[in-house]
C-alpha cells in the first residue's frame, strides 16, 4: 500500500518507539519549552520532534510522512531529505519559539502592569486575554472577586493567579513532527505541484499545489486568530512549510551556478 523508503522507514520507527514509551515526564523533559522558561533545553529542539501527545497526533503525522515522503526521499536520496526533514524540524521549532517569545512576553508585561494596579476590571481584561482554557476553571473565583472587589485576600490571589498563568503557559511544551511533516507536505507540492491525490475528506482529485495553499492559508489564519480552546502550534506548521520552501528555492537557485 505504501512505499516504505528506508529513511522514512526509520523515522516512522522511531517516532513510532519513542510513543509506546513517552510518559508526562518525558514530555516534560524532552518537549520543546519556550525560551523564557527554566525548563528549557537546546536539545529539545531535536528531540520534540520525536514526541506526540496522542494517538491521532501521532497518526496524522506519520500518515502525512509516509504519503509524501517517500516520493521525496527517491528524488533527492537518503541524506538529502534527512537533512530537509531536519532542517524543516528546526526551522518550524525556531519560528514557533519566536512567536512563543513574544506572546509570553506580552503576558509577562501585563502581570507587570496588573501587580502595580490591581482591580476586578483589570484582573477580567487580563483573564479574557490571556488565561485561554484556563478560562472555565476560574470562574467561580472571577464570581467571588466581583462580589468582594477590595477584598485584600481575593486581591493578593488574583495576582498568584495572574503568575501562575503565567507559568502554566511558559512551562507547556510543544511536541510532534508536525514541522518536519508540513515542511515534507510544502516540499511535495512544490517538486510535484501537479500530481493528483484523493483526500479522506474529498471525493474529488485535488492536485499538490492548492493543497499546500489550503494548509498554508488554514494554519496562517489559525494562527493569527487562534481560539482559546486551540492548543495546535499552527506557527510551527508554518515555519516547516516555510523552511521548506526557503531550502527548495536555495537548492534551486544552485543549479543555475555553473563553474
Amino acid at each position: 500500500m505504501f512505499n516504505f523508503t528506508p529513511v522514512v522507514r526509520v523515522l516512522l520507527l522511531i517516532n513510532v518507539l519513542v510513543f509506546l514509551v513517552t510518559n508526562d515526564a518525558i514530555i516534560d523533559q524532552f518537549g520543546l519549552h519556550s525560551f523564557l522558561s527554566d525548563q528549557f533545553n537546546p536539545i529539545q529542539l531535536l528531540t520534540h520532534m520525536f514526541l506526540h501527545g496522542g494517538f491521532n497526533h501521532i497518526l496524522s503525522n506519520m500518515i502525512g510522512l509516509i504519503v509524501f515522503g517517500p516520493m521525496l526521499e527517491q528524488f533527492w536520496g537518503p541524506r538529502r531529505f534527512t537533512f530537509f526533514y531536519f532542517f524543516c524540524g528546526f526551522g518550524s521549532a525556531l519560528l514557533f519559539s519566536a512567536v512563543n517569545y513574544f506572546e509570553m512576553h506580552d503576558v509577562y508585561e501585563a502581570i507587570q502592569a496588573y501587580r502595580a494596579n490591581p482591580s476586578f476590571e483589570s484582573f477580567s481584561a487580563f483573564i479574557d486575554q490571556h488565561a485561554g482554557s484556563y478560562y472555565d476553571r476560574l470562574v467561580p473565583f472571577i464570581e467571588q472577586f466581583k462580589k468582594f472587589p477590595n477584598d485584600s485576600k481575593t486581591i493578593q490571589d488574583s495576582i498568584a493567579i495572574a503568575n501562575k498563568i503565567f507559568t502554566n503557559q511558559v512551562d507547556e511544551p510543544m511536541v510532534g513532527a508536525s514541522g518536519a511533516v508540513f515542511g515534507v507536505i510544502m516540499g511535495f507540492g512544490l517538486l510535484f505541484p501537479n500530481t493528483e491525490l484523493f483526500l479522506l475528506f474529498l471525493p474529488i482529485p485535488i492536485k499538490a499545489k492548492y493543497l499546500v495553499i489550503m494548509y498554508g492559508g488554514y494554519e496562517l489564519y489559525s494562527g493569527i486568530y487562534r481560539a482559546q480552546s486551540d492548543n495546535v502550534a499552527h506557527f510551527a506548521h508554518i515555519g516547516g512549510m516555510l523552511f521548506a520552501f526557503i531550502l527548495i528555492k536555495y537548492w534551486g537557485s544552485q543549479r543555475k551556478t555553473f563553474y
